[in-house]
């Protein structure tokens, strides 16, 4: 099932030059690429001028047919698996799990957060957007992480708007020309309910290089008649009655914050206690949820485990637990407590042999070390890429100074062991700016479906595609990467 090649050979080199100047253009006017122009982002609030850029292709990323059926069946199977999750965490809290479980995933959290996250008002929360990192392989696809405080959503949007304008009838771009737009927005409004007042997205000062983005969006949905506006936590107003925004001068209550920020970093984000003071009080909706438990990289090893397995079958079922068993990589909690002498680490195998402590993974030769090393969560370490270390790509020393690094860091920013998947080679072509040709390019692809959650029901809005150079081990946005929204070819 690998995806088809992405080259635009049915353009013109002339032609395709054009497309990208138009779609950087573009971009530009709506603060999303390099130097915006002096009218873009038009909203209540200051926004910072977007300084990011990467290479553009004249085509969107092609998928088959077959891909877009996985990504259909895939949101779906997420949010079963987070449903089951979240079950497993609160059963585990009652005992009628394995205890251990709830005390992995409250690893390194303040116990206040804990204790929030807990209540009874949150119990059935689930995020209701659901992004996955998807890595084409040689052998099929493998999601690396979930994410459930995506960058993105906004990129992706307007990405597929200027394809989709550029030529509508070219490609059937996924979720189609406003379908992560209207997904968002549905998603929102299901949230909000009947609560009066508008839609605030609190952007951090942590997040704030994705505050051109946000502010994109909020524009889009006001067009369509949603309420919605991209502000600093700095700017809410807190009354007994619940939280406001100045509006035109005048003061409007906050039906639903969309937190655009990460847990982690509440003691940096103002007015943060307040804010969860009207969420408990039940003054406002905030999605994400304040579950930290539902964050954790860690739950691919809680998938995994051998002892979980009866649980993962009843809640998820047979096929989808092996199906999500196939593309979620074999991961491993590095928990630096020692085994028993007749115990081993489940399924971890150094050339051929059972392993029993991590000291063993220190002697791993290179071709043994396909694995990485990241941070479970909570941690500015732990998104956009950092905090990771691919074993193959390090000198013996350094990897065994990772290794240790991650076992010192359990008490508080406990790490992950994960199997490392090499994602296949794809052909793409993007616009040399400095000589403005197009040339190809040999890269390696991460593929971000965006699910959307209303009403229970799950929605594929939009895939973003990131190919990187063949020569990046970590797949993420860069300005040497390609990005472009993903279609299916036409026949």
């Amino acid at each position: 099932m690998a995806p088809t090649a992405s080259p635009c050979t049915e353009i013109a080199t002339e032609a395709a030059r054009d497309r990208c100047v138009a779609i950087q253009t573009h971009l530009s006017q709506a603060n999303l690429f390099g130097t915006p122009s002096a009218e873009a982002g038009s909203t209540k609030t200051s926004v910072p001028q977007a300084t990011t850029t990467w290479r553009v292709s004249p085509c969107p990323f092609y998928l088959s047919t077959d891909q877009l059926h996985f990504f259909r069946a895939l949101g779906p199977q997420l949010l079963s698996f987070y449903r089951a999750l979240n079950q497993l965490y609160s059963e585990s809290v009652k005992g009628r799990q394995p205890t251990w479980v709830a005390a992995y995933l409250d690893q390194g959290k303040p116990e206040t957060l804990v204790q929030y996250s807990r209540m009874k008002r949150f119990r059935d929360q689930l995020p209701a957007v659901i992004r996955p990192d998807v890595i084409p392989t040689e052998d099929g696809m493998v999601i690396t992480e979930l994410d459930s405080v995506p960058g993105g959503i906004g990129l992706t949007a307007c990405l597929t708007q200027i394809y989709a304008n550029l030529d509508p009838h070219h490609a059937s771009l996924v979720g189609g020309r406003d379908g992560m737009v209207r997904g968002f927005g549905r998603m929102l409004q299901t949230i909000r309910q009947q609560r009066e007042g508008c839609i605030a997205i609190l952007v951090s000062e942590e997040s704030k290089d994705y505050r051109p983005e946000m502010s994109w969006l909020a524009a889009q949905l006001r067009h369509d008649g949603v309420p919605t506006w991209c502000i600093e936590p700095r700017e809410v107003m807190f009354t007994e009655e619940g939280l406001q925004l100045r509006i035109d001068g005048k003061e409007s209550p906050i039906a639903v914050v969309y937190r655009f920020y990460e847990l982690f970093d509440l003691l940096n984000i103002p007015k943060a206690e307040l804010i969860q003071y009207a969420g408990k009080k039940d003054r406002v909706s905030i999605t994400p949820p304040y579950k930290p438990a539902l964050e954790e990289k860690s739950a691919f090893a809680l998938l995994h485990h051998p002892i979980l397995r009866p649980f993962w079958e009843q809640s998820l079922g047979s096929d989808c637990l092996q199906h999500l068993r196939t593309i979620m990589p074999r991961t491993w909690l590095l928990d630096p407590a020692p085994l028993p002498a007749i115990a081993t680490i489940p399924d971890l195998q150094i050339g051929g042999h059972a392993v029993a402590q991590w000291t063993a993974l220190e002697g791993a030769t290179q071709k043994e070390r396909h694995f990485v090393i990241k941070p479970s969560g909570f941690s500015e370490l732990a998104w956009g890429s950092r905090g990771v270390s691919i074993g193959h790509d390090l000198s013996q020393t350094e990897w065994s100074q990772a290794l240790r690094n991650a076992l010192a860091a359990f008490p508080t920013t406990p790490h992950i062991l994960q199997e490392f998947h090499k994602g296949r080679l794809f052909d793409m072509d993007f616009m040399d700016d400095d000589r403005q040709t197009m040339v190809r390019m040999s890269g390696r692809a991460r593929l971000s479906p965006y699910y959307f959650v209303s009403e229970g029901q799950v929605e594929l809005a939009g895939i973003l595609a990131t190919v990187c150079p063949a020569d990046k081990k970590i797949l993420h946005g860069m300005k040497d990467a390609i990005m472009a929204p993903c279609a299916v070819r036409p026949t």
